[in-house]
């Protein structure tokens, strides 16, 4: 646990430290190296971030059954994260979704009905991920 902790201050720490390196000391334009420091940030965090997961989950599932419920963590983590990235999708759903139909909205006013019920298709994911969760809750 201390090895991930360690590993995980290091990554902060190189990232500020390359990030403000590349802003003031960078002479070149297209930014290739501020992007090439954000994928081997990404590709050194997202593993640890696993790896923590792997570490955690399991004694945290553990604990809640011990305790005086007799509800299964895992089932409250399922429910935890249908919601979470339904609603992590329907943001960037609705992101896309509403720009594009702004932009055709003021091409074609005619259009807004249209468009209205594309963007309500896509906030329909936040409500399927909150209707798995209340399912995986009926079941716990």
């Amino acid at each position: 646990m201390y090895f991930i902790l360690a590993s995980t201050i290091m990554v902060v720490i190189l990232t500020i430290s390359s990030g403000v390196y590349l802003i003031y000391k960078n002479t070149d334009n297209s930014k290739r190296k501020l992007k090439k420091a954000l994928k081997i940030n990404l590709f050194s965090f997202v593993p640890l971030l696993l790896m923590t997961m792997v570490l955690i989950a399991p004694s945290s599932s553990l604990a809640a059954t011990t305790g005086a419920s007799e509800v299964n963590g895992l089932g409250l983590l399922a429910a935890a994260l249908s919601t979470g990235l339904a609603t992590i999708g329907t943001g960037y759903a609705v992101g896309v979704v509403g720009s594009s139909a702004l932009g055709a909205v003021s091409e074609e006013p005619k259009l807004l009905g249209k468009t209205l019920i594309y963007v309500g298709l896509a906030e329909g994911i936040a409500i399927y991920g909150l209707v798995i969760s209340i399912l995986i809750l009926g079941k716990l």
